[in-house]
């Protein structure tokens, strides 16, 4: 059996040159601190409008989730320990790319283990609060709920970098 290896070669340089060009790093040299960025707004700015616009979004769907529960003054601490739950954490303590392109790889591994450890104690703590709320809703109540988060999935939920 003859093989034809020029097919394969070029495929090979192909392969190589496409991940060259995408492990290059960072956009061009006019891109720099404080330089724009997307749509000609600063990405600190942008971040900050997508947040604001997410957490009314995130009201507005609570609200609307409330008003169709239709729950009674004894749910209403559960109500508003489920909501507390819900809210984002602050990303203050998120590193940047250049503190972390700072690190040597086992401190960078380290602090992503950190960070991971941190979105999984928020998700206990959202989980445990939406458990306990659950648990507090009627069978039609339980009902609407899984309706109305359900929808939410399907949706898909807006999300940041990183």
């Amino acid at each position: 059996m003859k093989v034809n290896f020029k097919p394969v070669m070029l495929a090979a340089v192909l392969a190589t040159s496409a991940f060259a060009a995408l492990s290059q790093s960072g956009p061009g040299p006019a891109a720099g601190p404080g330089a724009a960025h997307g749509m000609h707004q600063p990405e600190g700015n942008r971040h900050a409008h997508g947040q604001e616009r997410m957490k009314e979004h995130m009201a507005k769907r609570a609200a609307d989730l409330k008003a169709s529960l239709k729950l009674s003054a004894e749910q209403e601490s559960n109500w508003n320990a489920f909501v507390a739950a819900m809210k984002p954490p602050a990303h203050a303590s998120r590193p940047t790319r250049e503190d972390m392109a700072k690190l040597g790889t086992l401190e960078r591994l380290d602090k992503m283990n950190a960070l991971r450890k941190q979105r999984d104690a928020a998700f206990e703590q959202r989980d445990a609060a939406t458990r306990a709320f659950y648990g507090s809703l009627s069978a039609e109540q339980k009902k609407v709920f899984d309706e109305g988060t359900a929808r939410m999935h399907r949706q898909g939920h807006p999300r940041g970098h990183g």
